[in-house]
């Protein structure tokens, strides 16, 4: 055993601190129930902070017609139909008591002058139903969580890094990790885990993700726990995401910058989108906004580093502070670059993990009794496109559910065997990649995948492609069995890295793979030798690497929702 090794013990102990995170252990704390948190990062600091649009709920506060009905039907509708039917009853039938639940921990949305929560039209929606904090709800939604969690004593561990679940004969006990500042071991017992710890999403070279999140983390220790994962192929890629500087390349220019009047064009100063969809042209949905912009950029219209210009500086300078804050500030931190004046270079970066960890829509229960996923590392709801403010609502809806099946599981259970042998192999993965001293890099294997990634399962992917990208992981796996580990006075960032890398192959792996296998081309997922939709393909498909790749059939929808899925008007909408 390590010298320096603590040993905590709690009846759940839950894996990320974002959103999704954090509303579990506020309902397993409320309930009275034991539970630890972990993150990688602070909790102050999380994915959810960066969400900016709005959260979803059929509060029919504004249009008082709307209904949950209509809200999963716009939901499945958006997702191709591959999001799952009951998951969608769930989230859109649970979204108002979310948006309760925050209003009773103090959360302060915007507000009609009557009082009431003002809601806005976002996305694919037939009616306004996403309320809103300024364009900063996800921060917000992660403030309100963090200060219910104070309240409530949660034990929160920033800066813990998890590398593997511990699991005996199907049942999982507990997880082991590293803390990033000095390394110290965790060991935690626990009779359940819930899994939020985000997607795989910065395993491209572009992406709205930072450096050290959503590498892939939840996919890898749910699999390696022997859980399966569900269309992790399916990945949104945001139109406009920033070139430079390298180190931010991806940050997000909010889609409120089409929304308020924002022109797309190529690098010979022609206005694109009319090629693409001229009716709607820049507010059309975002999977077509991103296929017009990677077309333009691959046909050789783009820009000499690879981008289109985005352009507001035609707009009032009032509207621009007053309604693009935030783009404005982040242009001018960034690039020293003024949107007043000057157009915005910018290309499709890869932004949501629209799959993930295959989990029952009753309660997010895995393959692994005992383990949950809630969050971006789950799947079921979105299908190939998801629907802008779905996420944010999900969060909460699942952190509920999950909270309280993990308490009831734990409460079954009359005995709760260990495993010896799972807690040494543990120490021995850490102790062997601490002992690595070879001369592959870490972060330059990370890159090579990223560079894969980007290459070969973009935005457009073909057989070829694909086929070439698991030829180079094959290369790249190979030479991660020679990596140098050295953790320094800093910290033990390298080691996170390594464990970063072996979570990055893993969902590549599992990506390319699915993506070859779905020969079809369907909302986010734009197979060009393939360029229709295959109905044999109204499928989702499950992945190990023990089984590989099963078709799972979705099951219908319900009549009184399907009669609601009709086209709906995008006139006056940004369409997500």
């Amino acid at each position: 055993m390590p010298l320096t090794e603590q040993r905590l013990s709690t009846t759940v102990l839950v894996i990320g601190t974002g959103g999704s995170g954090l509303r579990a252990a506020i309902e397993l704390a409320e309930a009275g129930v034991d539970v630890i948190a972990v993150g990688k990062r602070p909790k102050e600091d999380t994915h959810t902070s960066l969400a900016a649009g709005g959260i979803n709920a059929a509060l029919a506060t504004m249009d008082p017609e709307d209904s949950w009905q209509q809200h999963a039907a716009d939901t499945l509708k958006e997702s191709y139909l591959l999001g799952d039917p009951r998951t969608a009853e769930i989230v859109t039938q649970g979204a108002a008591l979310g948006i309760d639940d925050l209003e009773r921990y103090g959360m302060a949305f915007a507000r009609e002058g009557d009082g009431r929560i003002s809601q806005r039209f976002f996305g694919a929606h037939k009616f306004r139903r996403t309320a809103f904090a300024g364009d900063y709800t996800g921060l917000e939604i992660q403030r309100t969580l963090i200060r219910r969690a104070v309240q409530l004593d949660i034990p929160v561990l920033d800066s813990v890094y998890i590398t593997r679940l511990l699991v005996h004969d199907g049942a999982v006990f507990g997880a082991y990790g590293f803390d990033l500042t000095n390394g110290t071991r965790h060991l935690v017992h626990a009779d359940a885990v819930i899994l939020a710890a985000g997607g795989h999403t910065r395993i491209w070279r572009r992406t709205s993700s930072r450096r050290d999140e959503n590498t892939g983390d939840s996919f890898r220790l749910a699999v390696e726990a022997g859980a399966r994962l569900r269309d992790p192929e399916l990945v949104q890629f945001h139109p406009s995401g920033i070139i430079e500087p390298e180190n931010a390349a991806g940050t997000l220019v909010s889609e409120a910058a089409r929304g308020e009047g924002g022109i797309l064009r190529n690098a010979l100063g022609e206005r694109y989108m009319n090629r693409y969809d001229p009716e709607r042209m820049e507010l059309s949905t975002r999977d077509r906004v991103a296929l017009a912009s990677y077309t333009e950029i691959k046909e050789g219209r783009g820009t000499a580093n690879g981008g289109v210009w985005l352009d507001v500086s035609h707009l009032p300078r009032q509207t621009i502070m007053n309604r693009l804050p935030r783009v404005y500030q982040t242009l001018l931190d960034l690039q020293m670059l003024d949107i007043t004046r000057e157009p915005i270079e910018v290309a499709p970066t890869a932004h949501y993990s629209m799959g993930g960890v295959w989990v029952r829509p009753e309660d997010h229960s895995t393959d692994v009794r005992g383990l949950y996923a809630i969050g971006e590392a789950a799947s079921g709801l979105h299908g190939a496109n998801r629907l802008g403010g779905n996420s944010l609502i999900e969060l909460l809806v699942y952190g509920r559910i999950t909270g309280r099946a993990a308490a009831a599981y734990s409460e079954s259970l009359t005995a709760q065997p260990r495993s010896a042998t799972a807690v040494a192999e543990a120490r021995a993965e850490v102790d062997e990649l601490l002992a690595a001293d070879g001369p592959e890099n870490v972060r330059a294997l990370q890159r090579a995948i990223r560079n894969t990634m980007t290459e070969h399962a973009g935005v457009v992917r073909d057989e070829d492609g694909l086929r070439a990208g698991l030829a180079e992981l094959d290369t790249v796996e190979k030479r991660m069995q020679n990596v140098g580990v050295h953790p320094d006075i800093a910290g033990f960032q390298d080691l996170a890295h390594a464990f970063d890398l072996k979570s990055a192959a893993l969902a590549a792996r599992a990506t390319l793979e699915a993506a070859l296998e779905r020969r079809e081309t369907r909302g986010c997922h734009n197979r060009s030798d393939f360029p229709d939709m295959d109905p044999a393909f109204r499928v989702n498909l499950v992945w190990s690497p023990t089984t590989g790749i099963t078709h799972e059939r979705i099951p219908d929808v319900p009549d009184e929702i399907a009669s609601l899925m009709a086209d709906v008007s995008t006139d006056g909408k940004l369409v997500e």
